[in-house]
């Protein structure tokens, strides 16, 4: 039984990577701004988004197939506000000035599939404090880190430059990452995929 990664996102594979797991990357075939559209349309919760989102991407590559296949997705919540990934340098920043001085929710869920059915999610929400940054902050900010800022909900990367937009981070760094890494291996390695 093969291990697959249902996202195109790098950081996600990095982190299955540096825990030093096999498995092959066969990112999903869907239109995910539609599939966000609908369940907004819905009246869907941040959380039951980010669930049905996770659970779309592992069902559309796991139909068929006897492996075990992830697939993980992350909603930015302030208060009623959900913020997807900056489309430009021009949103990005703008996510920064709205996020700025605010305590914002991260919610991030997984979900494993095999044979087109979900056989174990998880769902983990850690809570970010931004610090009160000055302009001049976000523009050196903004200056630096480029377009990498278009890579992650929030416009940050906590793992780099990002790290200095922070006053508090509350819950697992890797659910902040993108995927809550250690309860995914504690259920890999009940089913042979990760070394006990």
């Amino acid at each position: 039984m093969k291990l697959i990664l249902a996202s195109g996102s790098a950081a996600r594979r990095q982190l299955l990577e540096a825990a030093g797991l096999t498995f092959e990357v066969d990112a999903p075939r869907m239109d995910e701004e539609a599939a966000k559209a609908s369940l907004r349309a819905a009246g869907m919760k941040p959380r039951d988004q980010a669930d049905a989102l996770a659970e779309l991407k592992a069902l559309s590559v796991s139909r068929g197939r006897p492996d075990l296949v992830i697939g993980a997705d992350q909603m930015l919540a302030l208060g009623g506000e959900i913020f997807d990934k900056p489309k430009d340098v021009r949103e990005a920043r703008q996510h920064l000035s709205r996020l700025r001085g605010q305590t914002h929710q991260l919610i991030t869920a997984v979900v494993v599939a095999r044979e087109g059915a979900i056989i174990w999610r998880h769902i983990d929400t850690p809570k970010l404090k931004m610090r009160a940054f000055s302009d001049a902050f976000l523009d050196d900010y903004m200056g630096r880190a480029g377009e990498q800022v278009l890579r992650s909900v929030g416009a940050y990367q906590l793992e780099g430059l990002g790290a200095q937009l922070f006053e508090r981070v509350e819950g697992d760094y890797f659910s902040v990452l993108g995927l809550p890494l250690l309860p995914l291996l504690a259920f890999l390695r009940e089913h042979g995929i990760a070394q006990s």
